[in-house]
Parts: C-alpha cells; structure tokens; sequence
C-alpha cells in the first residue's frame, strides 16, 4: 500500500493513505543503510493490522528534494514566517534561513506577521530589504485574519514548508490555514497518548486539493557551517546581478579593491543590512576554517 508520511515520533511513522492513517515502524533495513524516513515521504508500506492500522514502511520512494532544517522532503516552497514587531524580527537569523533554503534549491516566501503592530514606514523598510532577494514578501495578520487570502494563493496546489522562530503567531497562522488541523493530530495524539498538540515535530497537513503544509518546530538559532565561506556569496540572489563585474576573479565581496557588489551597495542596489549579515556569516565561515 502506498502513502504519505505525515508525522513522525518516538520512532513511529504515521502515513497517510487512502484507506486512513496507518502508524508504522521502518523496517531495520533503514537503520541499516543510515536512511532515515523524513515527513513528506511517499512510502510503501505493509499492513501488520488493518483493524488496529498499523503496519511498517517498507520503502522509500525516490524523493523531489530533502531540507535538512526542517528536516522534511518532497517541499516545493517554505513559508518563512517572522513577526513585524513583538518579537522584533531577527534578520540576521532571517537571512541564515534563506541562506540554508537557497542552498538546498527550495524558493522561500517571507511572511512578516503582526503587521498591525508596525507602521506602513517599517513595513516599506522591511520590504526594500528583500526586494532583491528573490523572495516574495508578504505581510499579515494572523489574529486579525488579514493577508491569509494572499497566502493561500500561494500555497494553492503545492506543498509548502511552514517555518520561523517562537512567538511569532506560527501556530496562529497554521490553524487559519488548516483549520482541521488540530482534529487530525487528535487521532496521533490518542496513539501516542499525547496531550495537547504542539509543534514539536514537523508534520503535513492538507488544506485543498493537491495544497499541503507542513508544519514544523520553532528555531532560535541556525549555523551556517555546511558550506565553504567562497560559497556564501552564491546563496544572495541580489549578488548575481554583478557576477563577472569585479576587478578580480573569485572576489568574495568583502575586501577586494574593485568589487561591483560594494559599489552597488554604496549606490544603495543592495541592502546594507542584508551584506553586514553576509559578513558575518562569511566571518563566521572564515573562523571555522582555523580550527
């Protein structure tokens, strides 16, 4: 039987299929291997008890893409969510965020929640930071239900990765979105004899037709140490525009004499926000190497 891995926990892998949700185990074959079953699989599995609906995973079909963090697969946008104010938006973390999707291939849409609590000049101050970055953004309000339209738009016939840090109205805007949510983590809560649902796990959630989310923990910091610091600059859309231009070969547009991307940033092309935030991460890269 085939299915979806909509949750897993506690080394238990719940998959949805036609004939319901089955909770299964992963065959030590996996273990084995070092393949581990990630929440947006397509699974084939084998029933152990259709009464009791359990069963095991017995293969995974190939997959469309793997996010590391969030660890999901088969993504094909992430919803990058982040307060206008109270938090304070971290864009330091914000760019960590689009740096890790970027390098994993997945296009990411910034929603900047509690837009109410801001005016329209922090909000055009936001936007002008990421016009150039290659993704959308957008802004709402979860609590008052305003821009969720907008969003569902987007989200119309694709599976998308809902992320962000605590406190930001994630969960708000989750429940707006896939309002049965908390009636199908209710049958996984029973078998797992869980209380009430918290995203403590990624999971994936259907809210139209061929229109999932998946929902996935809170992060308060990301590292970006999986990479060589001359790669960095690949991963800021807004850089590539002055690929070639500069005086030397392999400039890292931090230093260099002659460099096109700060000319641009002088010329105010470029966030200045955005580039400190890509000398930091390229420091921090820099650093790495010593040790």
């Amino acid at each position: 039987m085939r299915g979806k891995i909509i949750k897993g926990i506690a080394g238990f892998y719940y998959v949805q299929t036609t004939e319901g949700l089955y909770e299964c185990k992963a065959k030590g074959i996996f273990r084995k291997e070092k393949i581990k079953p990630l929440v947006g699989d397509d699974v084939e599995i084998s029933v152990t008890d259709k009464d009791k609906k359990t069963g095991n995973v017995d293969q995974i079909l190939p997959r469309k893409n793997t996010l590391i963090r969030p660890a999901v697969s088969n993504i094909d946008q992430v919803l990058v969510i982040f307060a206008a104010a109270s938090p304070k938006p971290n864009l330091n973390l914000l760019d960590r965020f689009l740096v890790s999707m970027e390098k994993q291939g997945v296009p990411a849409v910034i929603c900047f929640n509690k837009q109410d609590m801001v005016e329209e000049e922090e909000q055009h101050r936001l936007r002008h930071i990421y016009e150039n970055s290659g993704c959308r953004v957008l802004f709402t309000c979860a609590e008052k239900n305003q821009g969720i339209r907008q969003v569902r738009e987007l989200l119309n016939g694709k599976t998308t990765a809902v992320a962000g840090p605590s406190g930001v109205g994630k969960s708000t805007m989750v429940n707006l979105l896939a309002p049965e949510a908390q009636m199908e983590t209710g049958e996984i809560s029973k078998k797992i004899d869980r209380g009430k649902h918290t995203t403590r796990h990624s999971e994936i959630l259907l809210v139209g037709e061929r229109t999932y989310i998946c929902d996935t923990p809170g992060f308060t910091s990301l590292a970006v140490w999986d990479m060589e610091k001359e790669e960095l600059k690949d991963y800021f859309r807004e850089f590539g525009e002055y690929e070639g231009q500069c005086r030397f070969q392999g400039c890292t547009h931090t230093h260099e004499p002659g460099c096109r991307v700060k000319e641009a940033l002088d010329e105010g092309k470029i966030s200045r926000q955005r580039y400190d935030n890509y000398l930091e991460m390229y420091t921090e890269l820099k650093e790495k190497r010593r040790y």
